[in-house]
């Protein structure tokens, strides 16, 4: 394997779903890559698929809400790889639960889960890409920090104000770091995985009947965009928020 120079990338929830898709293609592209999850089969099989694509890919079972954690999952990547060239904060947990039936326990965890584990990964590697000049932030926030979860949605008031935090954290944070560090935010919509939620199963012909391009996502469409933000050059994007939901109509 060459590895001279080679660029690495940090996904969390990169076990499987959109965090595997994009993390393939990350690899495919040429990045070493970084597995954070607490899915350790799944993990380790992403992790195989990695290598057949001549890459080196490190894996971590780690709770991304754990501040601390973070902080030492960073500085061995930097120990092991050398650098840390993109963060991509995919890592969410949906909450289907209405304000009545919710608890503390709860709305602490999803924010947790979804928000203040954007804050700790950005926190743990900020550092170093600072001192190598460069970086790319990603965050992975939902079409819900506009609509804000609807009947429909997989996830309800808590999850999209968890995402709408994101939003808030994208923009600030792309003045603070500017301009050796960009940071965008995703919005997806409906977006399939190879286990797809119940609600799609039971509903995807009515729900892709509000969708303007006729389909619901894959991974795949939300890793084109990932690998555009994290290897486009000349780069004049940050701060931005992009909508990856094939216009859904019908909210």
């Amino acid at each position: 394997m060459d590895h001279i120079d080679a660029r690495t990338a940090i996904v969390t929830g990169g076990a499987k779903g959109i965090g595997r898709g994009c993390a393939l293609d990350l690899g495919a592209k040429g990045f070493d890559i970084v597995l954070v999850d607490l899915l350790d089969e799944e993990m380790a099989r992403t992790k195989g698929e990695i290598e057949a694509l001549d890459r080196r890919c490190l894996t971590y079972h780690a709770d991304v809400a754990d501040f601390a954690r973070a902080q030492e999952v960073a500085s061995d990547v930097v120990a092991q790889l050398g650098r840390i060239d993109v963060l991509f904060n995919n890592a969410g947990r949906a909450m289907p639960k209405g304000l009545l039936d919710i608890t503390e326990d709860e709305w602490d965890r999803t924010i947790a889960i979804n928000l203040k584990s954007c804050f700790n990964w950005c926190r743990a590697v900020v550092p170093t890409m600072q001192t190598q000049g460069a970086g790319r932030i990603i965050n992975m926030s939902s079409i819900n920090a506009h609509s804000g979860g609807v009947t429909s949605a997989v996830s309800k008031f808590a999850y999209a104000a968890a995402k709408a935090g994101i939003l808030g954290l994208t923009r600030s944070l792309a003045k603070e770091l500017g301009p050796a560090i960009t940071v965008n935010a995703l919005c997806p919509g409906l977006i399939k995985t190879e286990t797809p939620n119940a609600v799609i199963r039971a509903r995807e012909a009515e729900l892709v009947s509000g969708i303007v391009l006729n389909r619901v996502g894959t991974p795949q469409d939300i890793a084109q965009i990932v690998s555009f933000l994290a290897t486009s050059e000349p780069n004049f994007i940050t701060g931005q928020d992009f909508i990856v939901d094939g216009f859904q109509w019908k909210l």
